[in-house]
């Protein structure tokens, strides 16, 4: 049996109801947070004379990795547009800003809906904007071709998770959940140990596509050093939906099997593991490695169990409809809304500080 992968599930397309577009506001909220950091690593960092000086012409090129169908990532590239026109601008004031053009490459799965990331692009944008569809695990560009790489909310997906998982005759069998957090330990460093092919290959690939001298900016969701992840955030929300699924295989609607055989293709690492990632693979300077705080509004919206199910149903749904079929979705998410309300322990547990949402940037060295 196949194991789970998200190479065909992005988060839901459109503007409907559940639509990431409508249910992306944590999302946004962290994006607009790295702004100041971003734009600061942009004003320290980057080299901008002499990597424009590399390339054939004066053109800037940024790519969003996980792009997803907006509106967040058109903010944040418009961000990164903004810090390097200043930063182009300082060389000399009587530099006009026209001289210097800039290319937005978006990137998600074959199957993201492009259309909708390309309807939120303002009329007025000052930059040429193109699709680039595929998993951001291998190569997607050129060598040698990108300024800035940006990517916020994605890099904790993993591509599919491990065959392990599902093998009746390994340690790591998972049977009867659907996640790592209160399995045996050995789920877990299959897990661990996918994730670090995972992030080899991502490291690999943008080493190869970054012009030396160019920066990287990562907003990633991660689990505190020294926490077990039973204790984190990430346990909770997946006990709750593994206890929805269960209870629905207890009734009919799924198989056992189908549970069995669901394991959530994600992965959180912590930071020191981060750290470690970045410096085997050589090619990149850590400039920047610190934690984004959440705001009040933010705990609030954290607070309020439909709206949490309605953000999670954004992302999740995908996934969740590729394996057990579309006709279970509204019972699912009925049932886990419901499972959340009463859960009251969790609702004690569930307090942002127990996950980490880290801001990285990294420097593209000679290696």
């Amino acid at each position: 049996m196949a194991s789970t992968s998200t190479a065909s599930c992005p988060t839901k397309g459109g503007d409907g109801l559940y639509s990431y577009t409508q249910n992306s506001l944590f999302q946004r909220e962290g994006v607009e947070n790295a702004f100041v950091l971003i734009n600061e690593g942009i004003t320290e960092k980057l080299d901008l004379e002499q990597i424009l000086s590399l390339s054939a012409s004066k053109a800037f090129t940024v790519a969003d990795l996980g792009c997803s169908v907006g509106p967040n990532s058109v903010i944040a590239v418009q961000n990164i547009i903004e810090s390097v026109k200043l930063k182009y601008q300082s060389f000399d004031t009587n530099k006009i800003q026209d001289d210097l053009e800039f290319h937005v490459l978006f990137n998600d799965l074959v199957s993201n809906d492009f259309n909708t990331l390309f309807k939120s692009l303002p009329p007025d944008r000052q930059y040429f904007a193109a699709g680039v569809p595929g998993r951001f695990q291998g190569r997607l560009f050129p060598k040698a071709s990108l300024h800035f790489v940006h990517s916020s909310y994605a890099l904790h997906w993993l591509p599919n998770t491990p065959k392990e998982l599902m093998d009746k005759n390994s340690p790591a069998f998972n049977k009867g959940r659907i996640y790592y957090n209160n399995s045996a330990k050995e789920v877990g460093e299959v897990y661990s140990a996918q994730y670090a092919k995972h992030m080899e290959s991502f490291l690999g690939a943008r080493a190869e596509e970054l012009i030396v001298g160019g920066l990287m900016a990562i907003v990633l969701v991660c689990l505190p050093d020294d926490i077990p992840p039973s204790q984190c955030t990430a346990s909770g929300i997946t006990d709750l939906l593994e206890a929805a699924l269960l209870d629905m295989a207890k009734e009919g609607f799924v198989s056992e099997d189908k549970v069995d055989s669901f394991n959530v293709p994600r992965y959180n690492p912590t930071p020191r593991e981060l750290e470690g990632f970045i410096k085997k693979n050589a090619c990149f300077s850590i400039e920047r490695m610190e934690p984004i705080f959440p705001s009040k509004t933010k705990l609030d919206m954290a607070s309020d169990n439909e709206l949490m199910v309605s953000h999670l149903r954004a992302v999740w749904e995908g996934i969740l409809e590729e394996h057990f079929g579309a006709e279970i979705m509204d019972e699912l998410f009925d049932r886990f809304l419901r499972k959340l309300v009463e859960s009251s322990p969790f609702s004690q547990r569930f307090k942002p500080k127990h996950m980490i949402e880290l801001f990285v940037l990294l420097k593209r060295n000679l290696c």
